[in-house]
């Protein structure tokens, strides 16, 4: 009996039964090329997400990557947009309060000068000239107060000039604190303007003197000093009640700066790449990418094989 021999492409004999993958030669398939292609399609396709998310940042850039975690992340992001307007509101009713407080603190120091004059030129035996004196003090401090509260305007809001042009106003300053917008900080207005005359006053005006309260003798001055007793007792209650809403305003502001970045970080974690892992896993499949370049040229050569079995 006769040993039959099967030489494979290297030219190595081999046993008979020994079982071993045939290489076929065709110029019209090459599953070797075919296989390196498709890997190194992948490579490349790996390579260019992870370029992308070094890029940006981020590990979810649209719903393609993760949808569930794309729509999360963008309500998120909305109402971090919403949260962004509430802070807006409370930044300009501050900035309003801030302006209103200054204002106001001013006035009750004018009335407190105003109320040392009156005392002062309630004294009977004070000469003539002394009153009068004290009196063009007086007049002076008070129309200071009417120019302040006048003047006591941001952004085109006043709180305390009483409405005297007879323009409408709301009774309220209001400020958003959630982002649907039901929820408000309310402060209401103060009226510290003086009126054109003391006999106009109405109970909304805090200060209990008019623009033309002056006074000439000891007796006139000294009927005044009750009135300039009830308007610092007014405007005092007033600063507690304007300051009290700056206080929760700005209580408020800060809660929802630290909301904003709980609601950042929040985000972050869901769709921020962890840029780190993305550098190692870039520099991995540069190599790999460059390992399947070289594999392909090699499938590719492999036809040539076939010009030696036509003696070329």
């Amino acid at each position: 009996m006769g040993l039959a021999i099967f030489f494979r492409e290297s030219g190595r004999a081999e046993l008979p039964g020994a079982r071993r993958p045939r290489m076929s030669l065709s110029i019209n398939t090459n599953p070797a090329a075919l296989h390196a292609l498709h890997n190194l399609n992948r490579t490349t396709s790996q390579l260019n997400e992870t370029q992308l998310r070094i890029d940006t940042g981020l590990q979810v850039t649209s719903a393609k990557d993760n949808a569930t975690i794309f729509a999360v992340a963008e309500n998120l992001r909305a109402d971090r947009k919403s949260l962004e307007m509430v802070k807006n509101s409370l930044d300009r009713a501050a900035s309003v309060l801030d302006v209103t407080l200054a204002a106001a603190e001013s006035v009750q120091d004018l009335l407190i000068q105003m109320k040392e004059k009156v005392t002062k030129a309630a004294d009977a035996g004070l000469p003539d000239d002394g009153r009068a004196a004290l009196q063009k003090d007086f007049e002076s401090l008070r129309d200071q107060i009417i120019t302040i509260v006048r003047n006591a305007s941001f952004n085109g809001i006043n709180m305390i000039d009483g409405w005297a042009d007879g323009a409408e106003r709301p009774a309220t300053l209001a400020a958003l604190i959630s982002v649907d917008g039901a929820q408000k900080i309310e402060v209401p207005r103060q009226n510290l303007q003086l009126p054109q005359a003391a006999n106009d006053l109405v109970p909304g005006h805090l200060i209990r003197l008019g623009q033309d309260s002056t006074f000439t003798s000891a007796a006139e001055a000294e009927a005044l000093i009750d009135a300039l007793n009830t308007s610092l007792e007014n405007v005092s209650g007033a600063l507690a009640v304007l300051g009290a809403g700056s206080t929760a305003m700005e209580q408020q502001r800060t809660f929802i700066e630290k909301l904003g970045d709980t609601m950042d970080t929040g985000i972050g974690s869901l769709v921020d790449a962890n840029l780190a892992r993305e550098s190692a896993r870039l520099q991995a499949l540069q190599v790999k990418q460059q390992l399947g370049t070289q594999s392909l040229s090699i499938a590719n050569q492999q036809p040539h094989a076939i010009l030696s079995l036509f003696g070329n």
